[in-house]
């Protein structure tokens, strides 16, 4: 599945096939029972998902934002959680995008994801980092000289890590998923999440 509109019609599709009931049983979303609109948080922003009319909406003007300026990266993050989540809760254990099955994707010319630039933005600044994860509703964790876990999705969080630099080495930044989030999304989407997470960081 690739990350075109094709991608995000064909789950449009697979979602209006599914009980609204087992949608939410599995991915932790609300249901509007008179609209029958699915309610998802997002990096500390609630959306919309209206499949009647196949649109996504933010009454927030935060939300708004990252719709228009990460709309295609979100739409398919949101759509394909509501599609695939499972029951399972997220496991506790970090594991590297690149060692997830099929993980090789992380490592392929326009997917290999910015970290470099992160690393660059926050390099002796692990307070502003810390700051910038705290506004995606992101709470510290102890990784690195600063890290902070994001609220991707309700059972998909995502882990950054910065290393700051110093006389011997440059800045570093690492991405990690729990070990748990394939059986919640597709590697390809996996992808988009990492993808916005480090774009709405940097």
């Amino acid at each position: 599945m690739a990350i075109t509109d094709a991608g995000e019609n064909r789950a449009w599709e697979l979602l209006a096939g599914i009980s609204p009931t087992v949608v939410c049983a599995r991915s932790g979303a609300a249901i509007d029972a008179a609209s029958g609109d699915y309610r998802l948080g997002s990096f500390g922003q609630l959306f919309t998902v209206h499949p009647g009319e196949r649109r996504i909406a933010s009454l927030a003007a935060e939300g708004a934002a990252l719709l228009e300026r990460h709309g295609d990266l979100l739409r398919l993050a949101l759509l394909w959680y509501l599609v695939k989540a499972t029951g399972d809760q997220p496991s506790g254990a970090l594991v590297n995008p690149a060692r997830l099955p099929g993980g090789d994707l992380f490592a392929r010319g326009t997917h290999v994801l910015p970290l470099d630039a992160l690393a660059a933005a926050y390099a002796s600044r692990p307070k502003p980092f810390l700051a910038a994860g705290a506004a995606l509703a992101g709470r510290p964790v102890p990784y690195g000289d600063a890290a902070v876990e994001l609220p991707a999705l309700p059972k998909v969080p995502v882990t950054l890590i910065l290393w700051s630099a110093d006389d011997e080495f440059p800045a570093r930044a690492d991405l990690l998923f729990d070990a748990s989030a394939p059986r919640h999304l597709p590697t390809d989407v996996l992808w988009a999440v990492a993808m916005l997470s480090v774009q709405l960081l940097s």
